[in-house]
């Protein structure tokens, strides 16, 4: 028998804000954008009696963390209530510093949203059950047979995006979670970067025989901090849980762990025995009151978002959906591109012969370097100003990669290095007769060739004088005088 599986995922946000939820701590990520440096906090040192627990410290309700949930329901198409509410989730474990977790149950920010997905050519819409705000807990570290915790994570705004269990593959799932991480960046709402921690996932998965409508018991898989453990868990839960039915017993309704080492789920704990949260409003915090104002001035600032500016990019530039896709898989790609070829007007420069450069020079030196294209030191004006030197004539395109690299390395011109390392386009043919003459007299066996009607030699030789020329030579002209000389032989 076969069984389909049902996916439903809860995916944790760190928001990007200056201070935490309910205090004035600054959280590490706010620190190290100040410092412009990668140094982690020394643990414990973004701490407060607020965000610490200590008996008589109140929450205050941080503005910016609302109004960038509020931002991330809108763009997941979700219902603003007028009114939203904090509610306290109990329970006791070590990180948990005062033995409850603010959060929203009842009455989040956004619920009854939706996100389309699209895998193998077929359109998929997910609901959105719900995106609520809460508090994230400490950092437990397992150091030499003992346990330390780091609070300085304590009270970090946290977004929440619960959807329904819309989901039916392993595919659709990474699809959803790649859009929903892109989304989030674009919004500048959560960096989304899984090795800091800052972007997690839970999973809800249930198996059901094919064809059939009637949903499986659920098992819930928790606390996976990558999209590889994210996948890999639900491919090891679909065929756990397959082998089972297919035994003729039953899946027991429990939440799992994920080993990363075993490739495998294990159980952590039965729902039935499950500790209940006892949620209840928060008593230290009023309720929210969200005006329709106060919702069109969140939607004023929201930036385009990336469907729609992957549509106009092929749009309005008249580029092929590969390009569209890559420029826009990052705001910063999007944006640097759009930049360049609003430099480029009035130069006769396409937006294609752009696009080429950014998505394959330009990515090769950043991601071999592992740089963000927001800190290149080869602005969008001076790559138009190489673009340019190619397009004219000026360089060969060989040489224009080589001119980038040198620009990466310098911060230079390109015409500055062009012109200090005489680098300029050799297309005199007085001056490149001499080159032929010796490629033609080194080559005797591939002249041979030619001669004999073996045309495609030519490149091969055309490639000797570009090599001869450090890639100066107009390889069109090389062209044409290689077959003169070969000819009147």
């Amino acid at each position: 028998m076969e069984f389909e599986p049902t996916i439903g995922i809860e995916t944790h946000a760190q928001l990007l804000t200056r201070s935490k939820m309910f205090c004035r701590c600054a959280t590490a990520s706010s620190l190290q954008q100040q410092e412009s440096s990668k140094t982690v906090p020394a643990p414990n040192s973004l701490v407060c009696p607020v965000c610490l627990g200590m008996p008589g410290a109140l929450p205050t309700i941080n503005r910016r963390a609302v109004e960038q949930v509020i931002m991330t329901a809108l763009a997941l198409n979700c219902q603003i209530p007028s009114v939203s509410r904090f509610d306290r989730k109990n329970y006791n474990y070590p990180d948990l510093v005062k033995g409850y977790q603010i959060s929203q149950s009842y009455l989040p920010l956004g619920r009854e949203g939706w996100v389309s997905i699209e895998v193998n050519g077929e359109t998929t819409r997910v609901g959105i059950h719900d995106v609520h705000l809460e508090e994230d807990t400490g950092k437990l570290l397992h150091v030499h047979c003992q346990s330390l915790i780091d609070y300085n994570r304590s009270g970090v705004p946290l977004m929440e995006i619960v959807t329904e269990p819309d989901l039916t593959s392993v595919d659709q799932t990474q699809e959803y979670v790649l859009r929903l991480r892109r989304m989030l960046r674009y919004l500048g709402v959560s960096s989304g970067n899984m090795e800091e921690g800052a972007m997690r996932f839970e999973a809800n998965i249930s198996l059901h025989p094919a064809g059939t409508e009637t949903k499986g018991t659920r098992v819930e898989v928790k606390n996976l901090n990558s999209f590889r453990a994210l996948l890999r868990s639900l491919e090891y839960e679909i065929e756990r849980q397959s082998r089972v039915l297919r035994q003729g017993g039953k899946v027991a309704r429990e939440t799992r762990g994920w080993n990363e080492t075993d490739g495998a789920t294990f159980s952590q704990r039965s729902k039935e025995m499950a500790d209940d949260y006892r949620y209840f409003p928060e008593p230290d915090l009023p309720p929210l009151v969200i005006t329709s104002e106060w919702i069109d001035r969140i939607r004023a600032e929201m930036p385009e978002l990336p469907d729609a500016r992957y549509r106009r990019l092929m749009a309005q530039y008249q580029l092929p959906p590969y390009d569209a896709g890559l420029l826009t898989d990052e705001r910063a790609v999007a944006d640097y591109f759009e930049a360049s070829v609003a430099q480029g007007q009035g130069l006769n420069l396409s937006p294609k012969t752009i696009s080429n450069w950014i998505t394959g020079e330009l990515f090769r030196l950043l991601h071999g370097r592992s740089v963000d294209i927001g800190s290149s030191p080869v602005a969008p004006g001076a790559l138009v100003e190489l673009i340019r030197l190619v397009e004219s004539g000026v360089i060969t395109g060989t040489t224009g990669k080589r001119v980038l690299d040198r620009m990466f390395e310098t911060g230079r011109s390109a015409q500055d290095i062009v012109d200090r390392e005489q680098l300029a386009q050799i297309s005199d043919a007085e001056e490149l007769s001499a080159v032929i003459d010796l490629v033609i007299a080194d080559n005797a066996d591939a002249v041979a060739q030619f001669r004999a009607g073996k045309e495609t030699v030519l490149r091969f030789l055309v490639g000797q004088v570009m090599k001869a020329t450090r890639g100066k030579a107009n390889p069109e002209l090389a062209a044409d005088l290689l077959q003169e000389r070969l000819a009147a032989a």
